[in-house]
């Protein structure tokens, strides 16, 4: 619901919250480079419904670094240290997702939070590392999904066929339009939940003396080996040291366990009711951490002890999963096939995921004059074709497993993502500090909000913190055994970030928003607009349905 003027200042599109006060709440003239006002230009459309984003919120981005990754970490930190960093880094994922659901709930608009760094922090912000982030993703859940096809068959030869099957089919979903990728996103979903849940149940039966060996392990592997591993950076007399460095290690691949959980705040504006939907899918993760991942951390540290030497396989399939070796153990020999399927289709439907996320972002920084305006091209059915094409090219880099071995590509582009997940997590949280400032000293109610967290702003410094941290600490390893090309991988993402904030800051000579010039109202939909009225659940199905969904 557009009004022309408000409180004295014109505004050709102004867009007011359903509640607030047209009297108290101005539309502040901003720069006309930033765009804020240009809604018009948004041409997606929302086919996404209820079902797709509660899917995607609850399992969207499950992938390898759960089902296969948690071995590596219970490997190198024990079963308790495992356990330890899941849960850090489970809280500064979970601080970015409650920022970006707030902010997303006062404007579900194309670009999210690369728009509202540029709208409520600096335009420079907006401009670095977002769309970098995502992108080079897609190639790292590629390679995962081929590693995972060795399983089957081990011949070389055939790699660059997998990866150009892959690659195509992950492209054509997105190409095919946003109702393709709900589908998908809900039916590999479906399989991710089935799947996390039958492992974790049927290793409690295993850990309690169910399975076919009749052996009751309980916390055996807590005593002996024990609970905590040790580094070998470090000589074994060094217990404490060890210990501590080997906790460290882990915080790479927990974090690249947690990437992506932003996503359902990214399909905001493709969304049906997108602030009711997304609110309670930010709601719901909570419990997605505390069921999906911290239980499945503790069921892996119970079922197979930190020094199997099947944990040092590194093949990247099933072979590792510390549910596999524990089943195998046990007798039971049908699972591993099965599991190996279900964790293909997880690092496909991540891929797919990232790259559905890296298109958005590049199309919204379109759309505010923050990337070329052929990236903002969309058919007419609300396809952002140009964006899709440009983020799917970065799919292609999957190739470079053809060169060298796939677990080293693997490992190049995990470390490269997950630390540039952190500057995304940490920007969300600086971005989220600057709207509570603004919104505060405008005088707005956070609490009329669709959703608002009780914890911030203290959650957001806790996430930029640890976030912080996690950037600088990162690539440790490398000072005790020096290599080139791994201290590249470490910590490139810190130039590339710093070149592409400073670089649009000069240019474009920008600067930090004032909190009382901040604009949370220009091209902002009301309720009235992006709200159709929600119908109560009649049958006992549909009621079931929306407990779930």
């Amino acid at each position: 619901m557009y009004n022309d003027k408000i409180d004295g200042l014109s505004s050709d599109k102004v867009s007011l919250e359903k509640g607030e006060d047209a009297t108290t709440h101005a539309a502040v003239v901003t720069d006309e480079n930033y765009h804020f006002d240009e809604a018009d230009l948004d041409r997606v459309q929302r086919r996404l419904k209820q079902r797709h984003v509660q899917m995607i919120a609850i399992a969207g981005t499950l992938g390898t670094g759960l089902f296969l990754g948690s071995g590596k970490a219970l490997q190198q930190a024990g079963p308790l240290g495992a356990l330890m960093t899941y849960a850090l880094v489970g809280t500064v994922a979970y601080s970015a997702l409650c920022s970006i659901g707030e902010m997303t709930a006062h404007a579900p608009v194309s670009g999210t939070f690369p728009h509202f760094a540029s709208r409520w922090a600096d335009p420079a912000l907006g401009f670095a590392n977002y769309f970098y982030s995502n992108a080079i993703t897609v190639p790292v859940e590629v390679t995962a999904a081929q590693i995972l096809l060795t399983f089957w068959d081990s011949n070389t030869d055939h790699a660059p066929i997998y990866t150009a099957v892959i690659c195509v089919c992950v492209c054509l979903i997105n190409i095919f339009g946003v109702r393709w990728f709900g589908e998908s996103e809900f039916f590999f979903s479906i399989i991710k939940i089935l799947l996390i849940t039958g492992l974790i149940i049927t290793g409690l039966v295993v850990d309690l003396g169910g399975g076919p060996d009749h052996d009751r392990i309980g916390f055996r592997y807590w005593n002996n080996p024990g609970a905590l591993a040790q580094s070998d950076l470090v000589a074994p007399d060094r217990v404490a040291t060890g210990r501590f460095l080997a906790l460290l290690s882990v915080l790479i691949q927990a974090a690249f366990s947690f990437q992506g959980m932003e996503l359902v705040a990214i399909a905001a504006s493709e969304t049906e009711s997108p602030r009711r939907n997304i609110s309670k899918a930010v709601r719901r993760v909570f419990y997605r951490i505390l069921i999906f991942y911290m239980l499945g951390i503790l069921m892996t540290g119970m079922l197979v002890p930190y020094n199997d030497p099947n944990l040092l396989s590194n093949v990247g399939n099933a072979a590792e999963s510390p549910y596999v070796i524990a089943f195998t153990r046990a007798g039971i020999k049908v699972l591993p096939s099965i599991i190996n399927a279900a964790i293909f289709t997880s690092a496909f439907s991540a891929g797919n995921s990232f790259l559905f996320c890296s298109s958005r972002i590049l199309y919204g920084l379109a759309v505010r004059g923050q990337a070329p305006k052929i990236f903002a091209y969309c058919t007419k059915n609300g396809l952002p074709i140009a964006a899709v094409l440009a983020a799917s090219a970065f799919a292609f880099l999957a190739f470079m497993n053809v060169q060298v071995t796939s677990e080293t590509v693997f490992n190049w582009f995990t470390s490269l993502t997950t630390v540039a997940g952190f500057f995304t997590w940490g920007t969300i949280n600086l971005t989220f500090i600057f709207f509570y400032r603004g919104k505060r000293a405008q005088g707005f109610d956070r609490k009329k909000s669709a959703y608002y967290s009780s914890l911030q702003p203290y959650l957001s410094y806790w996430g930029l913190f640890w976030c912080s941290f996690f950037i600088l600490i990162n690539g440790f390893a490398v000072f005790f055994n020096f290599n080139a090309s791994d201290f590249v991988v470490d910590y490139i993402n810190i130039p590339i970030f710093f070149s592409l904030y400073f670089g649009y800051k000069i240019w474009k000579r920008t600067k930090f928003w004032k909190p009382q010039d901040m604009d949370f109202i220009t091209g902002i939909p009301s309720m009235e607009e992006t709200e159709i009225p929600e119908v109560p659940p009649a049958t006992f199905l549909e009621k079931v349905a929306a407990k779930l969904f």
